[in-house]
């Protein structure tokens, strides 16, 4: 009878066990405790990765990828594939500040330029964006040959674009100080994170307007509903083809919000914009929980893989491995995890 009591306690241990483990695999928050986790290793032999001046690094590299990612989420979500996103970036960089730069920009030392240029950016992503969408949706062409073809296309053109624009053929400078403001400027004028930089107010914005559109909204459902089985929701009376064209839409404004920020913070437009981030904005909504087959994406697991990868590119930096090496692991990161 004792053997039997202790077979059934030790069974009921592995049991709880079993759960525990389970749940901590499949908690949300899991990509999370590994980043922290990667950081207490990590902190003995750099133990600057915690400097006040390197977080902030870290959570301003953060932003802009964040946002790209979202992009994606949507794309993801309906089970397709962008991989467009850096040459709209690129795209949209050398448009827009084509538009605004001071040394013969189409607007060249208007107060208008800079706002005219970011609804170029704006213009840029959702045209190309709603390419992809429509080639995808309407003409039944796989959406990674579709994104790799205008990928391919779209960073060609950003280079003719601007050598056709510059002397030089490398990049788009001299962009007006209210513009360049809004890629390290901030609310209060502080120059750190306590004054709220304006990049961190449109993630903000963007990461719960994204949110509010999953959970509250018809399009959100809509959205579920397409990636889960398109078939049964096209029977349903979902309007499926427009749902992809849209996701695409949005994944390129997205796109350029993000090369808004990144064109400001370089203070010019170049035409290779983004090209490193590709990996890092398909890794990061991937980790963070969103399915390649789509149906499922959940706004905080994105921002978790952001996080993760982000620390990771960080932490490897400060250990001082070359940029082939950073990329060799942060591949390996993406494909076991």
């Amino acid at each position: 009878m004792s053997d039997i009591t202790t077979s059934a306690v030790s069974g009921g241990e592995r049991s709880r066990l079993s759960r525990a483990l389970r749940a901590i695999l499949f908690s949300e928050y899991l990509v999370l405790g590994m980043t922290i986790l990667y950081v207490a290793i990590l902190w003995p032999f750099v133990p600057e990765i915690l400097n006040l001046s390197n977080l902030e690094d870290i959570f301003l590299q953060v932003l802009p990828l964040f946002i790209a990612a979202i992009g994606l989420m949507f794309v993801l979500m309906v089970a397709q594939i962008d991989l467009s996103a850096t040459s709209i970036m690129a795209m949209a960089a050398v448009v827009g500040a084509s538009i605004m730069t001071l040394q013969g920009g189409y607007l060249a030392g208007s107060p208008f330029a800079p706002v005219v240029a970011i609804v170029a950016f704006l213009a840029v992503g959702a045209a190309i964006g709603a390419l992809n969408g429509v080639c995808t949706a309407y003409f039944g062409m796989p959406s990674f040959l579709v994104t790799l073809t205008t990928m391919m296309f779209f960073s060609g053109s950003a280079i003719w674009y601007t050598a056709v624009h510059t002397d030089s053929g490398s990049s788009i400078g001299s962009l007006p100080s209210a513009f360049v403001a809004l890629g390290y400027g901030d609310i209060f004028g502080r120059g750190d994170l306590l004054g709220i930089p304006y990049a961190l107010v449109a993630t903000v914005v963007i990461a719960a307007g994204a949110h509010i559109v999953q959970s509250r909204s018809v399009f959100g459902k809509w959205l579920f509903a397409v990636g889960l089985n398109p078939e049964a929701a096209e029977i349903s009376g979902v309007p499926v083809r427009r749902v992809i064209v849209w996701t695409f839409v949005i994944s390129g404004v997205l796109s350029a919000i993000a090369a808004i920020i990144y064109t400001a913070r370089l203070e010019a437009g170049t035409p290779i914009l983004g090209q490193r981030v590709l990996l890092d904005v398909i890794g990061a909504a991937v980790i963070g929980g969103v399915s390649l087959f789509g149906g499922t994406g959940k706004v905080m697991g994105v921002f978790f893989g952001v996080l993760f990868l982000s620390v990771v590119d960080n932490g490897l930096q400060l250990l001082g491995l070359s940029l082939s090496s950073v990329y060799a692991i942060k591949g390996g990161v993406n494909r076991y995890t």
